[in-house]
């Protein structure tokens, strides 16, 4: 029996510095994934009142939207000794959300109030999952080898699930191949940056070395990677594919604010306000060291945590719902084929521009938008000329985001088509010359290309029949109708469909905006 692709949810917790915090965190039942929200920035601007939009929490969607329930039975849960099944249960089903309670032996509610090693946590998470994959066995009527789970991980859990993964001292194998998809919210998969500096490894007090890349390089198994790249945002191919992870990354640092709004000072810009947005995702490597593709990433302008959260925002639900039980997976890159700088700078070798890619995805019919990477809240893709111009095929490929579409999700269920739209923006540079702002022909603000591209896919109902896919340009002169497109089919088996972009003259851009499609949870 295949229950694909409602597996079990476990969530894992982020970091809780002071023994009060775990104290707090040992004392909610749901270690803060039942908290929601009433409020979003509907503007970066902070004197901006928040717009109201009421978001019930991540647990309670799940329970409505498909169905899922806790697995706390008569006050204990599936770790304690006294634990029961419910009556006429042999187990869980496998439509379960769990807590990794890792941090109660650390409080002083249940414990002597000293937190563990990370490796601990990871080992705890294993024997976790084992406990886990018994039970829905014994429920559910499922051989051992054909259980599968999710983990779900803020911050800090992340860098625990990545650990138990990745690290082959650190959990059992079995575990490790029932992990069917991860996904993370705001982890600092590259470590924790503080004025620039990443956390010292000698820096022990309240285990903030944990974020130190060279201590992170011990535990999550990547000594030669750090010596190699001086990174470790790294998940080996072999341990798990790049393509059934997503990170979800925070752009709002202004509304973070733990330690009375130090962290986010001292971290920066460019943060959700504790973690840098080019240290929250992943990348893939080969068995020979080699960086291949990147993780799922969305971008979402929320902080790290609190009422502006991350965790506790419908736009990362969204995204953990589509990337679990959607039905379409859709890859979004632009390729740059020619870029022109203005008349009075043709031809000019010492020229400077940085080029500065905006996106917003949202589905029909929504308030919110499934990324968003805008320059305001420092999370565009940048390139610059030197890099546009060089001919070189890898800075010309940028990757923006990707999205994930469901049938569940359709406003109108009489369409067989899922549609996506896409605010696509290229900034106009601040050119400089011989380092020189050039101000001739400057207007602040101004785009070298802006529109909205509307995809249009309805995915095979069969094996081997086709995909229908079509879109079309929001301000395309004359184009009333959606323009078919034609998916050129790739070795790995996905599709890949291009649709043409840019602007006419100087200075301006032209190129395609690639779309990597594929069924998603097809087996569903």
């Amino acid at each position: 029996m295949v229950f694909s692709p409602y597996y079990p949810i476990i969530y894992v917790r982020g970091y809780a510095m002071t023994v009060d915090e775990r104290n707090q965190t040992a004392a909610d039942p749901f270690c803060g994934f039942n908290d929601g929200s009433t409020v979003y920035r509907a503007e970066v601007d902070r004197n901006a009142r928040p717009r109201k939009f009421v978001f019930e929490s991540p647990l309670l969607r799940l329970a409505s939207d498909f169905g899922y329930d806790d697995v706390y039975e008569s006050g204990v849960d599936i770790t304690d000794p006294d634990w029961r099944p419910r009556h006429g249960r042999q187990g869980i089903p496998a439509r379960s959300v769990v807590i990794y309670r890792y941090y109660d032996a650390g409080s002083t509610l249940f414990g002597d109030g000293e937190a563990s090693s990370i490796e601990a946590y990871a080992r705890g998470l294993s024997d976790l999952i084992l406990r886990v994959r018994d039970l829905v066995v014994a429920e559910e009527g499922l051989a051992p080898a054909d259980f599968r789970c999710y983990l779900v991980a803020h911050s800090m859990g992340g860098l625990v699930a990545r650990g138990f993964l990745q690290n082959p001292a650190l959990g059992d194998d079995a575990a490790r191949v029932a992990v069917d998809k991860f996904f993370t919210y705001a982890t600092p998969h590259n470590g924790i940056e503080v004025a620039g500096v990443n956390v010292p490894s000698w820096l022990s007090a309240n285990d903030l070395s944990n974020f130190s890349r060279e201590r992170m390089a011990s535990y999550l198994n990547l000594q030669d990677a750090w010596q190699r790249y001086k990174r470790v945002d790294f998940m080996p191919e072999a341990v798990m594919k790049s393509s059934r992870i997503f990170c979800m990354v925070g752009t709002n640092r202004s509304d973070y604010y733990a330690a009375r709004g130090l962290s986010r000072a001292f971290v920066g810009h460019g943060s959700d306000g504790l973690v840098k947005v080019e240290n929250a995702s992943v990348w893939g490597l080969d068995a020979d060291a080699s960086v291949t593709n990147t993780a799922a990433t969305a971008y979402v302008y929320r902080a790290h945590s609190g009422p502006f959260g991350i965790v506790n925002s419908e736009e990362a639900y969204q995204n953990l719902a589509r990337f679990l039980f959607g039905d379409v997976r859709m890859d979004v890159w632009l390729d740059v084929d020619t870029v022109t700088l203005p008349p009075a700078l043709a031809g000019q070798d010492d020229v400077e521009a940085l080029y500065q890619f905006e996106l917003l995805a949202a589905p029909r019919g929504k308030r919110w938008s499934l990324t968003r990477r805008v320059a305001e809240e420092d999370s565009p893709a940048c390139r610059t000329h030197q890099q546009l111009a060089s001919g070189e095929a890898g800075p010309r490929h940028v990757y923006l985001s990707t999205v994930f579409l469901a049938k569940y999700a359709k406003v109108s269920h009489d369409d067989e088509a899922l549609t996506c739209s896409f605010d696509l923006r290229v900034r106009v540079p601040d050119y400089k010359v011989a380092k020189v702002f050039w101000p001739d022909q400057h207007f602040e603000g101004a785009f070298l290309f802006r529109d909205a591209l509307t995809v249009r896919v309805v995915p095979p109902s069969a094996p081997g029949q086709p995909w229908h896919c079509s879109y079309r340009w929001q301000m395309a002169a004359g184009q009333e109708d959606e323009t078919p497109l034609v998916p050129e089919l790739q070795e790995d088996g996905r599709l890949a469909l291009r649709v043409p972009f840019g602007t006419m003259g100087q200075p301006g851009l032209s190129g395609q905006v690639l779309l990597i499609v594929c069924n998603w949870n097809a087996a569903a």
